[in-house]
């Protein structure tokens, strides 16, 4: 199988899971980037079976209007029953990187509201180590130097992620070289830099479900 074939697999297997915990009251988180764009269209084939949706990126939020799923702000959201997603990265722990899509930080607060929290990756994505994808570093702009410097301390090569900005005007820092063996406390380290917004570890909250796509099928790792 593709890639592209693996991305779907799976994002229909999270679509299979969650459709029998559905009803017209229901909103559900999605996330951002090329799985999630996967989960989307085949979500949208079930469209009449749920309310709408909360995006964590404005790329999102078209996508499911495309489709003619209703988008809410998350403020206006009393409760999300599950927030669907990608990852660059993840652990045996569900502990992931995320934010190859400059995502980062919308993702991570819809992911905190969530109930349940599903991953959806291809195989490849599984690693016994966090690290080997560069760490995003969503920075407030006048910041960069400073967060860059205090990285470099704790043993990172940030990069600045030249020519992008997020969704809510910041810059991003990716961090090259970290081998991660202690993702929430590195994730709170790195929070804990003035400047910082946040990270692209989450460990603190990591996912309740890892559905992985592979040539033999789909394979889940519950946390």
């Amino acid at each position: 199988m593709t890639q592209d074939q693996l991305k779907q697999a799976v994002a229909q297997a999270a679509v299979d899971f969650i459709l029998p915990k559905l009803d017209a009251k229901s909103v559900i988180g999605v996330g951002t980037g090329s799985t999630a764009n996967c989960f989307i269209d085949a979500l949208a084939k079930h469209k009449l079976e749920f309310d709408g949706a909360v995006a964590s990126s404005e790329a999102t939020a078209a996508r499911l209007k495309g489709h003619g799923i209703p988008v809410y702000e998350l403020n206006t959201v009393s409760d999300l029953e599950f927030y669907v997603d990608g990852a660059d990265e993840s652990d045996e722990r569900l502990h992931l990187i995320k934010g190859g899509g400059a995502a980062l930080t919308r993702e991570k607060i819809v992911a905190a509201v969530a109930r349940t929290f599903i991953c959806i990756a291809d195989g490849s994505k599984l690693v016994p180590v966090l690290g080997a994808f560069p760490l995003p570093v969503e920075v407030i702009p006048m910041a960069r130097s400073h967060v860059a410097r205090e990285l470099v301390k704790l043993g990172g090569d940030p990069v600045y992620r030249e020519g992008v900005l997020t969704d809510n005007g910041n810059v991003i820092l990716d961090v090259h070289n970290m081998s991660i063996t202690d993702p929430v406390k590195l994730e709170a380290d790195i929070n804990a830099i003035v400047g910082v917004v946040t990270n692209g570890l989450f460990a603190a909250r990591p996912a309740d479900l890892l559905l992985l796509g592979t040539a033999e099928g789909v394979k889940s790792l519950q946390r």
